[in-house]
């Protein structure tokens, strides 16, 4: 992974990745089980530098956690309603309110504070219209900063993805792992090249005085 910086405006860190950073997260997002060495050998390293790289953005946050993904039907949660919520006012104690509010909510999957007509769009999964009826009379209604409230039931989910569509920073190699692809360290395809023979990548070359001998 490459250098990471901090935006002056919003405070937040980014970071720059390269090549093999873009490929390493796209393999751990379709599948978070995948073995360290079948990782490595998709993305061209060897085993202990691709791990260190996994680590390295654990670390700095760009790999936040590992989760499994369910069926939602498979475990009775076949409606997904989506929920646009006005405030009575939009002062911070207000949001405050709220947000506690529905983070406390299983429920809720997702909840962003929006621009437009609402303050709040929700995610919500429930078994069905009885029991979303009843989150929102006793949960939703109750909240004391909720004015208006609009229900949208999907009838068909066509599109979901969990997979980020990252691409690359420019730039050359990760600062964080310069060795990489280092003599010491060849990678998987390298490592089975023919042409390397048997010798040591990184093993110096026989003396013509040795090789006469």
């Amino acid at each position: 992974m490459r250098s990471q910086t901090t935006d002056k405006k919003s405070g937040e860190r980014r970071f720059e990745l390269d090549d093999i950073d873009i490929q390493i997260l796209q393999r751990v997002q379709e599948d978070a089980r995948i073995a360290n060495v079948d990782l490595a050998a998709q993305v061209g390293l060897s085993p202990a530098p691709c791990l260190r790289r996994v680590r390295a953005l654990e670390r700095a946050g760009v790999i936040r956690s590992y989760a499994t993904l369910l069926n939602p039907a498979a475990v009775d949660l076949r409606v997904t309603v989506f929920v646009q919520v006005s405030l009575d006012l939009q002062m911070e104690g207000r949001l405050e309110i709220f947000e506690q509010a529905v983070m406390k909510r299983p429920e809720v999957l997702e909840c962003y504070l929006m621009t437009g007509d609402a303050d709040y769009l929700l995610r919500v999964v429930v078994p069905d219209v009885e029991a979303y009826e009843q989150f929102l009379r006793e949960v939703l209604t109750r909240i004391e900063s909720a004015a208006g409230i609009k229900s949208s039931f999907a009838l068909k989910q066509v599109k979901y993805l969990t997979v980020l569509p990252v691409t690359a920073s420019k730039g050359g190699r990760s600062h964080l792992e310069p060795n990489v692809r280092s003599s010491q360290e060849p990678s998987a395809s390298r490592r089975r090249d023919p042409r390397f023979g048997r010798r040591h990548v990184g093993a110096r070359r026989p003396t013509k005085s040795s090789e006469k001998r």
